[in-house]
């Protein structure tokens, strides 16, 4: 029988609509794919290369189960120098990619009892972590004319007791917005008064737009600094999803215990993969700006091409690479052979009649929305909106 954690747990939806359209595209459909959060551009050669040298010098045993030093350096350097943050290599534990690094703090954190506020829309993992360590995801949700950024006296009407945390995601992914200084001031401000910890998900932290420089919460002052743990890693700035590497700045009792975890489960990342690290982050950096550059282009396109399509409208994301349209004025419509009255029906439809991969916006708690992707190429974009504005036209 089955434990009643693991049966309250769903497959990643994100996931799963990846699955099918590559499925469908071994058989021999031409899928546009705007289902994935994977940069399609390839992981920078200075950065295989240091993992090719690594294996070359039989760096390929165990390390450190939090991290080797040269990397917990790095990472320490760039604390520094991107957010004006100073932390010891105690306060550091790396782990096998950001996801890891946010379970490692579900088990440390949460238990029993406890409740985990996350904004809605949410990245689909964080309420399914609360779930698997026995706390409960307490949703607040955002609008859409607020930005989706959660305002601090809602957020205040969610704090009980029982209220251990908050999961903050920004560059968002559903969204691809973004926290300014004044409403991670908000923020803090309840988090302190409530002595609530942070748990800041920064992973999209180097995909900003329009000039809109991200802001860590802990940067703000020491006192919320020690109350927050951040999340990051470079599968995404870096083109590094297939490497696992993410990582976790926190407060040394709080790494210890996620180290002491880890110790048990993964053990260290892989060796390899922490030498090219160190490279991504103390080589050069150009890659960046060249695939920020062409993430530019394609948003562009993309939310231009949104809301060109009568019933859909999208804000334009600050961040990451994604857009996320409003679809809800195109619910009651229908074809010969299905009404759309949500989010899964018209991602379904999409799929099957236009054969356009994307994730519907429920998975992340907000159905009157969609994802799409735009890590993927401006050719697919140009096919994949034009096959979305063709489906949508033939609804009645």
């Amino acid at each position: 029988m089955l434990s009643e954690r693991a049966k309250k747990i769903k497959p990643s939806p994100t996931l799963a609509m990846d699955a099918k359209a590559k499925a469908m595209k071994a058989a021999g459909v031409d899928v546009v794919n705007f289902g994935v959060g994977e940069p399609d551009f390839d992981t920078p050669e200075n950065i295989k290369e240091a993992a090719i040298k690594a294996i070359r010098d039989g760096f390929t045993k165990y390390t450190p189960v939090g991290g080797i030093d040269p990397l917990k350096d790095a990472i320490i350097e760039k604390f520094k120098k991107d957010n004006n943050l100073e932390y010891a290599r105690d306060e550091i534990l790396v782990s096998c990619g950001a996801k890891h690094s946010l379970y490692n703090i579900a088990q440390a954190l949460y238990g029993q009892g406890d409740e985990v506020i996350i904004p809605s829309p949410y990245w689909v993992s964080y309420p399914d972590q609360v779930m698997l360590n026995d706390a409960t995801p307490v949703f607040v949700k955002t609008n859409e004319k607020d930005k989706f950024i959660v305002k601090p006296d809602v957020l205040e009407s969610h704090v009980t007791k029982k209220t251990k945390a908050i999961i903050l995601n920004s560059p968002s992914n559903p969204t691809g917005l973004t926290y300014d200084k004044k409403a991670l001031e908000g923020i803090a401000e309840v988090a302190l008064k409530h002595n609530l910890y942070i748990i800041s998900d920064e992973i999209y932290e180097k995909l900003t737009y329009d000039g809109f420089k991200h802001i860590s919460i802990a940067s703000l002052d020491n006192e919320i600094k020690v109350k927050t743990l951040i999340v990051n890693g470079l599968s995404k700035s870096y083109a590094m999803t297939g490497w696992r590497i993410g990582y976790t700045a926190g407060p040394k009792d709080i790494i210890k215990a996620m180290t002491n975890i880890q110790s048990q489960s993964t053990s260290n990342p892989t060796s390899i993969a922490q030498k090219a690290a160190v490279e991504a982050l103390t080589g050069p950096q150009d890659f960046i700006k060249i695939m920020l550059t062409e993430f530019d282009r394609r948003r562009k396109f993309l939310v231009s091409g949104l809301n060109s399509i009568p019933g859909i409208s999208c804000l334009t994301p600050t961040g990451a690479f994604y857009a996320f349209p409003n679809t809800s004025k195109l619910y009651g419509k229908y074809t010969a052979e299905r009404k759309i009255s949500s989010s899964s029906d018209l991602a379904l439809y999409l799929l099957e009649k236009a054969n356009v991969a994307l994730v519907p916006g429920d998975a992340f708690g907000d159905d009157d929305y969609i994802r799409l992707s735009y890590a993927t190429s401006m050719e697919n974009i140009k096919k994949g909106v034009e096959r979305i504005g063709d489906a949508v036209n033939r609804l009645k």
